[in-house]
């Protein structure tokens, strides 16, 4: 079974409880949170996966981090079945799955903007807008500064790259003076 099945399904019976609890977005943080604080430790990460360590004591870092991460039961017990199983590699992909799931029940889709420079406030409320204009749901954004841009911006919305930077405009202007 591939990776991406197994995170899926993990995922969606995460979704399905918290669908019944009406807690799905609380679950999605506290599973991100695991699965952030896997992804920023390699030790932590290789310590979780590592089978010549005994299962008891993974548990108990596990359990440590999670209640650092302030994971609630059902977000431990998530872990623990993945440790248990031997997939605690997998949490990242199910935490992925997870939020994907959840942003698809909401109506709310991501965007990753890239400008030259920082963005004032306003500049992100209008692209926001825009954004949600053109996507027709709630758009999360998260921006970041790129200089190699020289100037403009590329937003990825979902699947969708809007590039309207002045590096890919010169290179349209360059290849179109070259076919001339």
């Amino acid at each position: 079974m591939s990776a991406g099945s197994v995170a899926r399904r993990y995922a969606r019976a995460m979704m399905d409880i918290g669908a019944e609890t009406h807690s799905y977005e609380k679950l999605g943080r506290e599973v991100r949170a695991l699965a952030q604080a896997m992804k920023s430790s390699e030790e932590l990460a290789a310590t979780l996966a590592n089978p010549a360590i005994p299962r008891s004591d993974r548990r108990k870092v596990l359990e440590a981090v999670a209640v650092r991460a302030g994971a609630s039961k059902l977000s431990l017990h998530l872990a623990f079945l993945l440790l248990d199983r031997e997939r605690i590699a997998a949490l990242p992909d199910v935490s992925r799955e997870l939020d994907a799931m959840i942003d698809d029940k909401v109506g709310r889709v991501r965007a990753d903007v890239v400008s030259a420079e920082p963005l004032s406030r306003a500049q992100q409320d209008q692209l926001q807008k825009l954004l949600e204009r053109v996507s027709g749901r709630k758009v999360e954004m998260q921006t970041r500064e790129n200089p190699e841009l020289l100037g403009g911006v590329v937003a990825k919305v979902g699947d969708l790259l809007y590039d309207g930077s002045l590096r890919s405009q010169l290179e349209r202007l360059r290849q179109t003076l070259a076919n001339v």
